[in-house]
């Protein structure tokens, strides 16, 4: 039995050690392209980013962040269309909280639909017509939006509030909301911002002038 000369045997090592690199390197790139196969089927397609509406000077944030104008406007859009009953209120109300209840927190749906059914048992629904809207002068200011915590906020918000019976002025008045809003992972779907309104952070106010903003603050 003839011998495979050393130089032979060294040569087969060296290719079998080589083959054997070649072959983990081409596993760690496999295992390499599924990381990156997953982390681009799991990035979300689709990023909401909250412009700050005035641009002149510029602005610089994060995606997530969301301005307080962006949160002032939410709160008072949804909340104004919440008492928005341009027919008959005992209809209009009820409508409006399934409309809009993904903008809801549960606590706050509930807090509405007792409240709705409380009015339907008084008899203050039926036919009656509500429109609330911002005071005029009285829009947004700095003072207007404060964080509570993360992703939490309270909205004072100044209104002007009128109601009708068949056709008729039966209450008018000017009240402050202080409506506390929320960030919440939701379905983008059904709710692109990510923010919903949960009820109120305190007790309302009426206002006995609508151009003042001292007082209750």
């Amino acid at each position: 039995m003839r011998l495979m000369p050393s130089r032979f045997r060294n040569a087969v090592a060296n290719r079998d050690a080589h083959i054997t690199t070649l072959r983990l390197f081409v596993l760690v790139l496999l295992v390499a392209c599924a990381g990156l196969w997953y982390g681009w089927k799991s990035a979300p397609q689709d990023l909401t980013i909250h412009i700050p509406p005035d641009l002149r000077g510029g602005a610089t944030q994060k995606w997530s962040h969301v301005p307080p104008p962006t949160v002032y406007t939410f709160g008072f859009y949804i909340w104004q269309q919440i008492n928005r009953w341009p027919k008959n209120g005992k209809v209009d109300y009820k409508k409006n909280i399934q409309r809009y209840s993904e903008y809801l927190t549960p606590s706050c749906r509930h807090t509405l639909m007792q409240d709705y059914q409380n009015r339907v048992n008084r008899g203050e629904l039926a036919h009656r017509v509500r429109g609330l809207h911002e005071i005029p002068d009285q829009g947004y200011s700095r003072g207007d939006v404060k964080v509570l915590g993360n992703g939490v906020w309270r909205v004072r918000v100044d209104a002007q509030v009128k109601e009708y019976l068949y056709g008729r002025p039966v209450r008018e008045l000017y009240i402050r909301y202080f409506l506390r809003v929320v960030r919440r992972n939701v379905d983008p779907a059904t709710n692109p911002l990510g923010l919903m309104l949960d009820c109120f952070a305190r007790p309302a106010v009426e206002l006995d002038i609508p151009d003042t903003r001292q007082g209750a603050a």
